[in-house]
């Protein structure tokens, strides 16, 4: 068995701070620039902060949960965690790219390791057209918004806005609206991984729109375009018994 050097990174919340101080006098804590695996502490929030912090690293990420959801961590305990660690499943996890051009000629670009979603910005209802890989599908969605999710963010904002859940090994991105007013029978779309969503706002002076891609928010957007970022890996690790494919199936039969 593989003896990893881990570092403890942790949420602020007291049970998450309680936890890393434990750790550490159990088992040390690497420097950054030694340790050969990340294990975090906190909720499904703090994961994706950390999977942010640490996205040029290429270092494997195990959570454990003292969070609320958790569904990105692994149970908290303090017993066996060396050989946990060595025989957890991993994950790879790619993230989105969003490059948003914005009305006062800005382009700010992120990574979502969720989803990147577009919200109405006042009053008035978004009116968005869809295209993918250049081709218009949709000429006019009118919505609060609209969301393109990966299939590890699928269980999560995706999922509130009535959009399919998406195994990990399907190469899926989902394409989902937010609150669809016209064509109310638009539902979304399921789109291969390398499909590059563009959505354009029409009426951006009326009907101001924001676009987000996890923690980069860019306002008042005339178009966005949605890739998957391939060149970039991010490994999470799980427990054997629970890894995040069965989670994602779990969710589905949950009530």
């Amino acid at each position: 068995m593989d003896q990893h050097k881990i570092r403890f990174v942790a949420s602020d919340t007291p049970n998450a701070q309680k936890s890393l101080k434990t750790l550490k006098k159990l088992h040390g804590n690497a420097a950054p620039d030694e340790a050969t695996v990340i294990v975090a502490l906190g909720g499904d929030g703090f994961m994706i902060e950390t999977l942010h912090q640490y996205i040029d690293h290429d270092i494997p990420i195990y959570g454990m949960n003292q969070g609320t959801v958790g569904f990105l961590m692994n149970a908290y305990k303090t017993a066996d965690l060396p050989k946990r660690v060595s025989e957890a499943q991993p994950a790879n996890l790619y993230p989105l790219k969003m490059t948003a051009e914005c009305e006062d000629g800005k382009v700010i670009e992120g990574l979502a390791i969720n989803e990147v979603s577009l919200i109405r910005e006042s009053r008035y209802a978004a009116k968005v057209e869809i295209s993918v890989d250049g081709r218009t599908r949709l000429e006019e969605l009118i919505c609060d918004g609209v969301m393109t999710a990966t299939p590890a963010g699928s269980t999560a904002y995706n999922f509130s806005a009535h959009g399919p859940i998406l195994p990990l090994s399907s190469r899926l991105l989902s394409l989902t609206p937010i609150c669809a007013f016209r064509p109310r029978r638009w539902r979304g779309a399921l789109l291969p991984e390398t499909s590059t969503v563009r959505l354009r706002i029409l009426e951006p002076e009326k009907r101001p729109v924001s676009a987000t891609a996890d923690y980069t928010e860019a306002r008042r957007v005339k178009q966005v375009s949605i890739r998957q970022e391939k060149v970039r890996t991010i490994q999470l690790l799980f427990d054997s018994e629970h890894d995040l494919e069965e989670r994602i199936l779990s969710e589905q039969f949950q009530s």
